[in-house]
């Protein structure tokens, strides 16, 4: 018999979220470590808030549901708290029950103070990242480059810096046509009014300059997890002083580490750097018109080739951190809150990643 297409409520709801998530799914594995990161900082958060008072929405809560924005591709707040009323998945990662409504409205992520939501931000996203550090002490060969972010401010906020500070006069209102053909513009003489810690860079020859900043990760080679990252300005020696500034901590061994990268690696004064450091340089050769840094002691062993099949690992991190997080496009401004987001999206990949090393056999 063909049951009716009808819409009924209940009075009571029995449903437990803990028997509607299957036994095997990755969120489970990936709550406990979650959990586990944020409960070590506990204190931290505790110091961050005033005994007194009416109590907060648990940090804890909210950067699980930031987590999950990251995961799924939400691509804004908005949105995340939406689907935290209806998804009981998303409901059972954070932590809120049935009954209750969700963690809050639209921007409640921004609740905290400044200072305590950049401190609670940084330190999950340092912490997530420290999940690579089990790997730490096998890092014998590690990979490294660096993205560009796109920032989150429109070519036509580019303007002299000396300009006038007067709104355009051509009728057009904040949007009007603009023409940049034939003029000079760059980073010495310009500046975005949107975001002025934003730099005019362009990927290389032939490509379209953007207002970008640029991303750096550290992965060891073996797991694919990321060991570090970072964010600076875009600049064209960014790349080599995250690189110098990301390996240091993990340098001076008595059994030295190995770093591949790209061409882009390969200066004098890098190499030289890293060798003073005991660790041995696996870049790509770079031979367009002059003489690479990288020679016979460092290509004639086995491990350079390896480096040079598996160093373009990281670019999957990247692709993941870009695509799926959401940061290809940042939808922040200043170069800290788009730094920690950046952070937070290479710990949430770290976190995508473990539950199938953790199951893969030893």
């Amino acid at each position: 018999m063909r049951g009716g297409d009808n819409r009924t409520g209940e009075l009571f709801s029995y449903v437990d979220l803990e028997a509607r998530v299957r036994r095997d799914h990755p969120l489970r594995t990936i709550r406990a470590i979650v959990n586990e990161a944020l409960s070590a900082l506990e204190r931290e958060f505790a110091a961050l808030y005033s005994p007194i008072g009416r109590p907060s929405i648990p940090p804890e809560k909210l950067l699980r549901a930031m987590l999950l924005q990251a995961f799924y591709s939400i691509r804004s707040e908005r949105l995340l708290m939406e689907r935290l009323e209806y998804d009981l998945l998303f409901r059972w990662f954070v932590g809120i029950g049935v009954v209750r409504r969700g963690v809050g409205p639209f921007g409640v992520l921004e609740e905290p103070r400044p200072a305590a939501r950049r401190r609670y931000r940084g330190e999950v996203s340092e912490r997530g990242l420290g999940t690579a550090q089990g790997e730490e002490a096998s890092l014998h060969g590690s990979l490294l480059n660096g993205t560009l972010i796109e920032a989150w401010a429109s070519i036509k906020s580019f303007k002299p810096k000396d300009g006038p500070d007067e709104p355009p006069s051509g009728g057009g209102g904040r949007n009007e046509e603009a023409d940049f053909h034939g003029q000079k513009r760059s980073n010495e003489t310009h500046a975005s009014t949107t975001d002025p810690d934003a730099r005019l860079y362009r990927k290389g020859k032939g490509k379209e300059a953007k207002l970008s900043f640029m991303g750096h990760g550290l992965m060891e080679n073996r797991h694919g997890l990321l060991v570090d990252a970072c964010l600076t300005p875009a600049d064209g020696h960014a790349e080599r002083v995250a690189a110098l500034h990301m390996i240091e901590p993990h340098a001076d061994r008595p059994r030295a580490i190995t770093l591949g990268g790209d061409k882009g690696y390969d200066a004098q004064d890098f190499i030289n750097e890293l060798r003073s450091m005991k660790v041995t340089p696996h870049v790509a050769q770079n031979t367009n018109g002059r003489r690479s840094s990288i020679d016979r002691r460092t290509t004639r062993h086995g491990g350079y080739a390896v480096s040079q099949r598996i160093r373009k690992r990281i670019e999957e991190a990247f692709g993941w951190i870009k695509v799926v997080a959401g940061q290809q496009k940042t939808k922040y401004r200043g170069r800290d809150r788009v730094g920690w987001a950046f952070i937070f999206a290479a710990a949430a990949y770290n976190l995508v990643r473990l539950p199938k090393l953790l199951a893969a056999p030893t």
